[in-house]
């Protein structure tokens, strides 16, 4: 007998793929992740276009071996690749002809096989008059299975009735049918086409079988819903039968009670209107249906909000401003704004709600002084945290379309406060996000907009709600973060860190007593003097705020709670500076003192960060080379800006600082930053470093007493900048004498604590002269 079949041996690469058998003359696409996958498309690509392309037999294994995945395949051309986000890569490939694998390499590179093709002459299979019988079954069976499985297109018979060829006639059919991935392995292992073709057929007689049943039970199905259908029908009409003869007593209490709300609220007559149509519905709704369900929570809602409910307020001012101060130490500027807008309250009652935003670091008090005002103010207090929120429906409800539909937060908060005046506090409204479910800032704006919020409207009520009559407090740590439209509609008032001296004063007069009996300590048993408290603040803590303080002093009276249980005998227990170590181990921070003797290329620089101010000491370097400059300690975008803005400012004033011409052509300068492993940026360094280089260039040594910031510009101006409180703090903890800061920062002097303006001269500077006059040490002085 004539062999009918030819080999041809390949060597190309080889990709396993999860959950995907490909066939011959298929065309599909698929993502290749895996690095290995990747590589073999390269190498693919180098070459032929032609890949290897198998199944795994789990396709939950990650880093397949050769003997994770079958070695009988389909031999694929690359038709194109797309490159997707996240180093994936999408493929599309047509399927050329089965193979299997003779011999595979596996290195780090990927897998990459010499394959065994076997091609069998179609001319002599077409005279085959069993491959011919088979061909006319299979195409029958397959007519059938796609007319009961309704889930192939029909076109696909007349794409079959243009092949002649029995091995890519057989190939289409079992790439169209819904096999398991087991069963397409099987008939892609055939390499035989009279076989497969036998294997199509069986398959598909057992597939029509199942297929036929499955018909049968969703027949079966059916009638019963109908029935189902027809008794709900039946039972529907025997409940209205029922209410004509007046059986169903409850559902008509309900609505009854529902209308006597309805009359006891004061809302405007289209509000009334529409709340009574709601109650109509339910009236001839089914007590048991969905809809009524959803009714029914709808007008709980309603009438659980304060429509006419307001707590009235306390207007002796001398008593809300001894609350605030019994409450929290410092922060005089919010709680002046509060009592403003308590006596305005005493003179018009038709004030709105003001909505105040508290700016400042984590820890200063800003979301227990939003308590203590709703105490001072007598009344309720509501709390909403904004952190994280990406979901517009979260602040204005989902509408009641949605399956499970509940109101926003805001009028959630209001059920809770039951009075329409609370005080009401949105934490953290820099934290907000936007996705693609809507941007939750934008729906604030009508909450927040004092003109607006009179009528808010929630998704879920559709009726407008009035909320004019609310304290809104926002706090955040940052306004960058807050879109310009909401922040337009917030009254901004920063709350800056506190000095050493207040931090001291809070420990005493609140952190200490409240932590003491948070342990179950007796009252004057734990003794801290208030040199210990200082260096707690100092050496152990580093914020604006005082939550680590108050969790510090809590560690000391964990140990001394341990040491009274261990010794009852103890009277009491004094910590000193002697023995504090003792409690809370080695000192985490210190803080860079003044150098001794005032040396050259190096200037004290202010620093502000999120946790209050530092002091840094910027270096200078210059060295022979070709006029590079080299910025070393972790620094921003702008700081360079900065340090290149200073270098041109020299180069143009060279003479006047006795600075060799060509400095920026044979000398490279090098500024470097400490605490390198702390990101840096901003421009305030500007004048600190520009002074710096010069006293390089020229020799000049700087004085160790002094710090400085500023911005500087092209010619020498020296500009204004934020953070003077925190940074002025920070120079008096080192032991700076003298701070330079720019002439249009006078105005942040009055944040300035008296003690410390006694102690450190202030210079208000206009430009890098007069900065250079202060800093620099001439001959004789």
């Amino acid at each position: 007998m004539e062999q009918n079949y030819s080999t041809k041996e390949h060597k190309l690469p080889v990709i396993p793929l999860r959950g995907l058998a490909v066939f011959p003359y298929m065309v599909l696409h698929f993502d290749v992740g895996r690095e290995k996958s990747i590589n073999a498309l390269e190498e693919a690509m180098v070459d032929e276009q032609l890949i290897f392309l198998t199944s795994q037999k789990e396709a939950e294994i990650d880093v397949p071996t050769p003997d994770d995945f079958y070695h009988i395949g389909t031999i694929c051309k690359i038709k194109q690749m797309l490159k997707l986000p996240g180093d994936t890569v999408r493929v599309l490939v047509e399927g050329m002809s089965r193979a299997k694998i003779k011999e595979i390499v596996d290195d780090e590179k990927g897998f990459s096989a010499t394959l065994e093709e076997v091609v069998y002459n179609e001319e002599l299979l077409k005279e085959d008059k069993e491959v011919e019988a088979l061909i006319r079954n299979v195409f029958d069976s397959f007519e059938e299975y796609i007319n009961i499985s309704n889930r192939i297109s029909p076109e696909i018979l007349l794409t079959l009735s243009d092949i002649d060829e029995p091995s890519r006639y057989v190939d289409t059919i079992a790439s169209n049918m819904f096999l398991k991935p087991l069963q397409k392995q099987e008939v892609l292992e055939i390499f035989d086409p009279k076989e497969r073709l036998e294997k199509v057929y069986k398959i598909l007689l057992e597939e029509l079988d199942i297929l036929k049943i499955e018909k049968k039970i969703s027949l079966r199905v059916k009638k019963q819903v109908n029935r189902v259908q027809k008794e709900y029908y039946l039972k529907e009409q025997l409940k209205a039968i029922h209410k004509e003869l007046g059986e169903d007593e409850e559902t008509t209490d309900d609505i009854e009670e529902y209308k006597k709300q309805l009359k006891s609220i004061k809302v405007k007559k289209e509000i009334k209107e529409k709340i009574s149509k709601e109650i109509n519905r339910l009236s001839k709704m089914s007590p048991s249906s969905a809809e009524s369900g959803v009714i029914r929570n709808y007008l709980d809602t309603i009438f659980a909000l304060p429509w006419n409910k307001e707590s009235k307020d306390k207007v002796d001012l001398k008593e809300s401003a001894k609350i605030l101060d019994e409450d929290h130490y410092g922060l005089d500027k919010v709680k002046e704004r509060i009592l403003e807008y308590l006596a305005i309250r005493t003179l018009s009652n038709s004030m709105k709600g003001p909505i105040v935003c508290l700016v400042g670091p984590p820890g200063v008090g800003k979301t227990s002084i939003a308590k203590s005002i709703a105490k001072s103010l007598n009344r309720k207090f509501v709390r909403v945290s904004l952190g994280g929120v990406r979901d517009e429906s979260e602040i204005r409800g989902h509408r009641r379309t949605y399956v499970g539909a509940i109101p926003g937060r805001i009028i959630n908060a209001m059920k809770e406060a039951k009075t329409k005046n609370p005080v009401f506090l949105f934490d953290e409204i820099d934290k907000m996000a936007s996705d693609f479910r809507g941007d939750p800032a934008s729906a604030m704006l009508e909450t927040l907009d004092p003109e607006q919020n009179k009528e808010f409207v929630d998704h879920y009520l559709e009726i407008p709600f009035d909320l004019s009559r609310v304290l809104f407090i926002t706090t955040a740590n940052s306004l960058n973060t807050i879109p310009r439209p909401l922040l337009d509609r917030m009254e901004v008032i920063q709350v800056s860190g506190y000095t050493e001296e207040e931090k001291l004063k809070i420990s005493k007069k609140y952190l200490l007593p409240k932590q003491i009996k948070e342990h179950g300590l007796e009252e004057g048993f734990l003794k801290i003097s208030d040199e210990t408290i200082r260096d707690i603040i100092t050496y152990y803590t580093r914020e604006s705020g005082v939550r680590n303080i108050e969790r510090t002093i809590g560690k000391v009276c964990r140990k001394a709670a341990k040491r009274y249980v261990e010794n009852r005998e103890l009277k009491n227990i004094r910590i000193n500076k002697n023995n504090l170590e003792k409690y809370l181990g080695k000192k985490i921070y210190s803080y860079e003192p003044i150098k001794e003797n005032p040396e050259v290329g190096i200037v004290r620089g202010l620093a502000w960060t999120s946790v209050g101010g530092e002091t840094l000491s910027i270096e200078v370097t210059p060295m022979k080379g070709k006029g590079q400059l080299v910025l070393t300690g972790q620094l921003g975008d702008v700081m360079k800006e900065s340090a290149r803005t200073g270098i041109s400012y020299i180069r143009s004033k060279y003479e006047q600082f006795n600075i060799d011409e060509n400095f920026y052509k044979e000398q490279d300068i090098h500024i470097h930053i400490p605490e390198g492993a702390i990101p840096k940026d901003g421009p305030s360094a500007g004048i600190t470093m520009a002074t710096a280089v010069i006293s390089a260039l020229s020799n000049i040594p700087v004085n160790n007493l002094v710090a400085m910031t500023g911005e500087i510009t092209l010619r020498g101006r020296v500009l204004p900048v934020g953070g003077i409180k925190e940074k002025v703090l920070a120079a008096n903890r080192a032991g700076i004498k003298k701070i330079l800061l720019p002439i249009d920062n006078k105005k942040d002097m009055e944040d300035i604590p008296e003690n410390i303006k006694k102690k450190i001269e202030f210079v208000f500077v206009k430009s890098m002269d007069e900065v250079l006059e202060h800093a620099l040490i001439k001959d004789g002085e």
